[in-house]
């Protein structure tokens, strides 16, 4: 067996590794394998992509610099970033790996442009502004996350015409390089446009639609890696990048049809802008202070609790002092339980993960469908920061920019406590 046939079995295996990653982090209980699988994969990648003819001792000096550089940067960022900033650490990945999928295309273009074809340089055009729109969209929500720029959507008359005519001036150049490659001065036009692209996209959307926002930059980082693997012939990275962009698709999707919004809303709908009160007196309930021996007492009673987490238990890092309360109440007889809304937090799964290091069992974390019908029989509801997600304007004021958004039926339980921080307007920008 001949080493390239060696090289495109391991290429093989580690695909493998990938598909068999998405498919078991899908579950918690075999989350860790998937965790596992990917890094094998990403090894055999590695050390196949090294064994290579085409990498040089140059080449191999180059590598390994790189992986000691990413590891000095890794470790720090997995070990010192807190649970409640996972999110911005993901979109800084994706930042980076479309980063670097836009050097890789602009880097062969410049080696290869004089023996590029029509589609390769179709291809290669395409990967190169999805890297680079990617690169800024994704620093722009970490930094929306962080709270570093604002979270309200930044907006102006005429906005959707200046993001489409600064996206379709990239492409028209693209076009224009297919007919002649030799226009090397092209290139730095299109990566400008391309990255000022990312910032117009993100800037008019609010933080109440970043986690929606990160799982689309992700499957278009995911396109820009997959495309790149065609032009570059690595099947691997044709793969990889396809499993990536079609899972952050797919997550995209489902996180839109729990708020019952489109993409189109998504993206231009300027979501999280402070809304003017409705004037409808019934919208907003009366709020009764109550004290803590008042609500330890009424738990205690209870046959059944439902604890409903969001943004606020993460900010204040409570799962663990959550956890104490669940066995607390668990000695006492009491069923408790958690209702999940697939958009709590700032990332797809991000309470699931929250609660799951503080070791809460997964088997008492209920998906909305799950938990929904059961609010009327429930005693007790324990609200933790959470703003839109049990928000009842989304059943019945139109006006609402979450009207229509399933909720948590947590009004129909016999008892409410919500624990916030202040009355302020959630991200969605309207009262709670």
């Amino acid at each position: 067996m001949d080493k390239h046939t060696i090289v495109q079995l391991t290429y093989l295996v580690a695909a493998i590794g990938f598909a068999l990653s998405l498919k078991w982090m899908s579950s918690a209980p075999t989350a860790r394998r998937g965790i596992f699988a990917g890094e094998i994969g990403f090894v055999l990648a590695i050390a196949a992509t090294l064994a290579t003819d085409s990498i040089t001792n140059k080449g191999y000096a180059l590598v390994a610099i790189a992986l000691i550089i990413g590891t000095l940067i890794g470790i720090p960022l997995g070990l010192k970033v807190p649970m409640t900033a996972m999110p911005q650490r993901i979109a800084l990945s994706h930042a980076f790996g479309a980063l670097a999928a836009g050097l890789v295309g602009t880097a062969h273009y410049y080696l290869e442009r004089s023996h590029l074809g029509k589609f390769e340089m179709a291809v290669l055009g395409f990967e190169i502004i999805l890297g680079c729109l990617v690169f800024t969209g994704s620093l722009m929500a970490a930094g929306k996350l962080q709270e570093v720029l604002p979270q309200r959507p930044i907006v102006f008359t005429g906005q959707n015409l200046v993001n489409f005519a600064v996206l379709g001036a990239a492409v028209v150049m693209v076009v224009i390089l297919l007919f002649d490659t030799s226009r090397t001065w092209l290139i730095p036009p299109i990566i400008l446009l391309s990255l000022l692209f990312g910032v117009l996209l993100i800037i008019p959307i609010g933080g109440a639609d970043m986690p929606t926002v990160i799982a689309l930059l992700n499957s278009y980082a995911g396109l820009s890696a997959s495309a790149l693997g065609i032009v570059l012939e690595n099947k691997l990275l044709i793969v990889a990048g396809a499993l990536d962009g079609m899972s952050g698709l797919i997550l995209s999707i489902i996180m839109c049809r729990a708020m019952n919004r489109s993409f189109r809303n998504v993206l231009f709908g300027a979501f999280g802008q402070v809304q003017e009160a409705s004037g409808d007196a019934g919208e907003v309930g009366s709020v009764r202070p109550a004290s803590f021996d008042e609500c330890a007492e009424l738990l205690k009673m209870s046959r059944n609790v439902v604890i409903v987490p969001g943004y606020g238990m993460a900010v204040a890092q409570a799962q663990h002092k959550v956890a104490e309360l669940t066995d607390a109440l668990e000695k006492e007889g009491v069923e408790v339980r958690f209702a999940i809304h697939p958009v709590a937090g700032r990332m797809p799964g991000h309470m699931n993960v929250l609660l799951a290091e503080a070791n809460i069992p997964y088997e008492k974390l209920l998906d909305m469908d799950e938990i929904n019908s059961e609010f009327p029989q429930v005693d007790a509801v324990l609200v933790l920061g959470a703003n839109d997600v049990v928000n009842p304007a989304a059943r019945h004021n139109k006006s609402s920019p979450i009207y229509g958004m399933p909720i948590l039926n947590v009004d129909q339980a016999a008892a409410i406590f919500v624990i916030k921080r202040s009355m302020n307007p959630g991200f969605a920008g309207i009262e709670n």
